[in-house]
């Protein structure tokens, strides 16, 4: 039996982009986003549009109870080349695409010392989009669900860190659980995506169960967190 093995798992990472280099705003404005986050220990890529002193950000981001994996290439680069920390390429460029329409769920928060306005807080959104998701273009909720009610060509993407129902061809790539949901679930009317992933447990296209190829699919995680496609009768 060899001594090493290859499995294939992909580590969902948030990507932490600062425009300062003013690391007391920088900790201000991060314990303020991470404040009704469960946060702890995530692993995070450090990106920056402006120069700054790299091991002194790695050191804040630990003390704020995150992981740091390495950098985007880019400003930082040179200085986690002399510290050999990983530095990942450049996103290749995908359109950012705003839903057709979201329905919003709103839970109350019980708190005394809260005024009227502030005794509410969005809980879950759910994204529609109508139209083709064409090629180099990205939807991504990061609260809830997406339904496209409509195909998506080869080269697109879709992110929820809920479920994602395709009412059409799913050719892009469709990552649901997206922040770690194992429950989050993937329904579409054709299965042909070029990756299917769910809370980071991930398949390529050359691994999609033949039976279910470009057929209606339903797509889980069994209790071993192993990829599960069904076959929906439509």
């Amino acid at each position: 039996m060899a001594d090493i093995r290859i499995t294939g798992r992909m580590v969902n990472f948030s990507r932490l982009t600062f425009d300062t280099n003013d690391h007391d705003v920088i900790r201000k404005q991060l314990v303020q986003m991470l404040a009704d986050t469960a946060s702890h220990g995530a692993p995070v890529i450090l990106d920056s549009t402006v120069k700054q002193e790299l091991i002194a950000l790695i050191q804040l981001i630990i003390s704020l109870d995150l992981q740091p994996m390495g950098v985007i290439d880019g400003i930082l680069s040179d200085q986690a080349r002399s510290i050999q920390f990983p530095i990942l390429p450049a996103d290749r460029p995908l359109q950012r695409i705003k839903p057709t329409t979201e329905q919003i769920v709103e839970e109350p928060i019980e708190d005394d010392q809260l005024t009227p306005a502030k005794k509410s807080r969005i809980n879950h959104i759910t994204s529609y989009h109508n139209d083709m998701l064409r090629t180099g273009q990205c939807l991504i909720q990061d609260n809830g669900d997406v339904i496209l009610n409509a195909s998506m060509n080869s080269g697109s993407e879709v992110i929820s860190s809920g479920n994602i129902y395709i009412y059409g061809a799913a050719q892009g790539r469709v990552i649901a659980g997206a922040s770690g949901d194992t429950t989050a679930r993937v329904f579409c009317h054709a299965l042909n995506a070029e990756l299917i992933s769910i809370a980071g447990t991930y398949c390529v296209s050359e691994d999609i169960p033949s039976h279910i190829y470009k057929k209606p699919a339903h797509i889980y995680l069994n209790e071993q967190q192993e990829l599960v496609f069904e076959a929906l009768e439509i």
